[in-house]
């Protein structure tokens, strides 16, 4: 089942010499599972080589353009290169359309779906990176990656909101945070977490999440959105 990969080259103003090392950048190991003929091999070395040749012009770049000390330069990286922000970039570009899933994996959604478009976005930079060299990838990530930076430093979402609201809290109340779970439902493999947060008995944010960190993260956003 060949996936027609020539939109996405239009999209992004790539056009790839080796087309089998563009399409093995979306091929997940579960498809290699059930389809062990397929003649391609999975994304998981791409994926390792993309995320260096990432984190390595995302660095760069920082480091250039910012003075600022080495904390502040981590915590923008790490908003810039997390899996979410990556994954939802793939969901822009439509990377969905192109991945080669189990059956099993193609019928999932949430974290899953979002770790496995994260990763696919590094193979992704890993074969542009192999089949158009350092500048051609350096180019697309700060088209993608790097143009968000602005956002992240407006809107200060390279601080934790946990950290945030917390240094808030204490300073207004001298009581710390805490979080206390709500409900979990669904299956063990898809689990949906519902958290809030309190400072003292009043909760003053809830946040929904596949883990119990990602729900306590939108907690805190919540409670901070509202003024506290």
């Amino acid at each position: 089942m060949e996936k027609d990969l020539r939109i996405l080259e239009k999209i992004v103003n790539i056009n790839f010499n080796n087309k089998d090392l563009l399409e093995q950048a979306f091929v997940h190991r579960s498809y290699l599972n059930e389809n062990p003929k397929f003649p391609l091999s999975d994304n998981e070395r791409l994926e390792f080589l993309g995320d260096a040749v990432l984190e390595l012009v995302v660095t760069e770049y920082l480091f250039l353009n910012y003075p600022n000390p080495e904390g502040d330069l981590t915590n923008w990286r790490s908003a810039l290169v997390r899996g979410q922000t990556l994954s939802e970039i793939a969901s822009n570009l439509e990377f969905d359309n192109y991945l080669y899933l189990s059956r099993g994996e193609a019928k999932g959604n949430g974290r899953a779906r979002q770790l496995i478009l994260a990763n696919n976005f590094e193979a992704f930079i890993g074969a542009i990176y192999l089949d158009q060299g350092m500048d051609v990838a350096k180019n697309f990530i700060e088209k993608y990656i790097i143009v968000r930076l602005k956002k992240i430093l407006e809107e200060e979402l390279h601080i934790d909101p946990k950290s945030k609201f917390q240094e808030i809290a204490q300073e207004k109340t001298g009581i710390t945070p805490i979080y206390k779970l709500i409900k979990e439902e669904g299956p063990d493999h898809e689990k949906k977490f519902t958290i809030g947060v309190f400072v003292g008995d009043k909760m003053y944010g809830k946040g929904v999440g596949f883990s119990k960190q990602a729900a306590e993260i939108q907690a805190a956003e919540k409670a901070l959105s509202k003024g506290f």
